[in-house]
């Protein structure tokens, strides 16, 4: 697949409003300061494609990427770090709860964590989550550039430690200003997002 050729298709603010004519997709997930836009940036190799705030968790909608015709790139809202009201951070809860529970073309979920403070309370809760529904997970541990390469190992390994014995479940470094693991990603995209005739 080729992922620089990925646009903006539209920006759902509920569940609802979510396309109608999506045959696979991945959504990407995370806490607000985690990095998902840069990610999606970098894998996409375009600089603005998703657009990355100065003030971590301002995108309250379900951003939507066709990469190809019915197959998209889901970047959903930052959770945990937003300044806004209560009932604007529930609303914004329930709706990302319908996706994920609801979204029937829904093929892999992309969990990204700061390396330097991983696997937090909500990141616990999507794995939970994605293990329960049997959803593929890939967890990407962001900001790698940030730790020197021993460390960054050491929080590697005892991630896949913890998470070891979970099925479908995948661990990996990232860093989309070194643009450190960009391959394996892009490779585990196409797999997933790929119609199964073209697996054959």
């Amino acid at each position: 697949m080729n992922f620089q050729e990925t646009r903006f298709a539209i920006s759902a603010a509920k569940f609802t409003d979510c396309p109608t004519d999506s045959l696979s997709e991945v959504a990407f997930a995370g806490r607000s300061n985690a990095g998902k836009s840069s990610a999606i940036n970098t894998l996409t190799d375009q600089s603005n494609l998703a657009r990355i705030s100065k003030t971590p968790g301002r995108t309250q909608l379900i951003n939507f990427f066709t990469v190809e015709p019915g197959r998209y790139l889901v970047d959903l809202p930052g959770y945990g770090y937003a300044k806004v009201p209560l009932a604007v951070k529930n609303k914004w809860q329930f709706e990302l709860e319908q996706y994920l529970r609801k979204r029937q073309s829904l093929v892999g979920l992309v969990l990204l964590s700061d390396v330097r403070h991983p696997l937090k309370d909500f990141d616990r809760m999507m794995i939970d989550w994605a293990t329960q529904s049997n959803l593929p997970l890939l967890l990407l541990l962001t900001k790698s550039d940030k730790l020197k390469k021993g460390p960054a190992q050491n929080t590697l390994l005892a991630a896949k430690k913890e998470l070891g014995e979970l099925p479908d479940v995948n661990v990996q470094l990232f860093s989309s200003l070194k643009k450190t693991g960009i391959k394996p990603v892009l490779s585990t995209l196409s797999d997933w997002l790929s119609p199964t005739e073209s697996k054959i």
